[in-house]
Formats: structure tokens, C-alpha cells, sequence
């Protein structure tokens, strides 16, 4: 089930939030203190995101949640601040960059175990374009959103390079029965 819709005005609000918080990350200042309790309920109720920071187009740095845990509003910031620092992929974020850098949100739904009896069934299960898949082996774990079905459109490496995100080898998944679990997002960005 799909998140509420967020209006374009919340949109916009929430992209403010990791705007700001993203800068203030990069130039090592405070992020600014939210007053949730202004905001509307949609963004003051539990949600999960992921942030994804691009710069001329070039991925920079996503972080987000699967699951949630925080308002949404705080979950945005947070997740702002850690894409441009704290993804182990790409080198900090600098404020020279800051003017550069497009920032683009990801609203999850809930994501849901996928029932499946083999990999041939596995993969008529998945939707290209529309699910964020999760991978879990025992206590690793890896995503990725819908968006990366632009770039990787064939479900069976899809699931082989996110076994490969998730460090384990490529045909994992064909080998063993991995827990598999699916979720769609709301999207926007600046």
C-alpha cells in the first residue's frame, strides 16, 4: 500500500528540510531544530525515505530507511545530512559542490515479504520499474529503489548485482531461498 500522497506543498517543504540539512551538514553547522509540531500531520506521522543527492547527474550519495522509525520530516533530515556525509561509496559532499548537488527524495511504502517457491518463480513475482526490492541473508542486507530498474531492467541481474551490494556473491539468490521483500515509493526532487 502506497504511502499517502504527500501535496506539492509538503513536497516542496521537504525538500527544503534536506536542503538545508544537507548544507549545514557539508559546511559542519547544526542542523536547524525542526518545529514538527507547525508542520502538517503527514510529516509529523512515522515514515521511511531515502535521499538521493546527485551532482551534473553523477550519483554523490543515497542514504535512507527501510522501515519507520522516526517522523517523516526528521526521518528527511537525518537521511539528508548522512547522504552527504556518511555514504562510504563517495567521498563527502563539499560546500563547493552545494550549489551543484539535486536532491531527490524517495517516500516508502511498508515493505512486504515476497511468497515464492524458486527463482523462476522469484522473478515473476518482481514488477521492473515499480518495486524497490530488499535482499536479507541472515544479517546482511542490501536495497534498491525502483529507480535503479532504469539502469539495470533485467530482473535477473537486478537481484545479481544486489546480492553483489549486499556482498555476497552474484547468483546467491538462484542458490538459496533469500529473504525477499518488495516496496514502491512516492518520488520527487528538486
Amino acid at each position: 500500500m502506497m504511502p499517502e500522497a504527500l501535496n506539492r506543498a509538503e513536497r516542496q517543504l521537504l525538500l527544503t528540510i534536506a536542503r538545508e540539512a544537507m548544507e549545514a551538514a557539508v559546511r559542519r553547522e547544526p542542523v536547524p531544530k525542526l518545529p514538527l509540531d507547525e508542520y502538517p500531520s503527514t510529516l509529523q506521522e512515522l515514515g521511511a525515505v531515502f535521499v538521493t543527492l546527485t551532482h551534473k547527474t553523477v550519483l554523490r550519495g543515497c542514504i535512507g530507511a527501510l522501515d519507520p522509525y522516526q517522523p517523516l520530516a526528521l526521518d528527511v533530515q537525518e537521511h539528508a545530512a548522512a547522504a552527504a556525509l556518511n555514504d562510504f561509496r563517495f567521498p563527502q559532499v563539499q560546500p563547493d559542490e552545494l550549489a551543484e548537488i539535486e536532491i531527490e527524495i524517495s517516500h516508502l511504502t511498508e515493505p512486504k515479504l515476497l511468497d515464492y517457491t524458486d527463482p523462476v518463480d522469484l522473478l515473476k513475482l518482481l514488477h521492473p520499474g515499480v518495486d524497490g526490492v530488499v535482499i536479507k541473508d541472515g544479517h546482511r542486507r542490501a536495497t534498491f529503489l525502483p529507480q535503479v530498474w532504469e539502469k539495470v531492467p533485467n530482473p535477473a541481474k537486478f537481484l545479481s548485482q544486489l546480492c553483489q551490494k549486499m556482498g555476497a556473491p552474484p547468483d546467491l539468490w538462484r542458490r538459496k531461498h533469500v529473504d525477499i521483500y518488495t516496496y514502491q515509493v512516492e518520488e520527487f526532487h528538486e
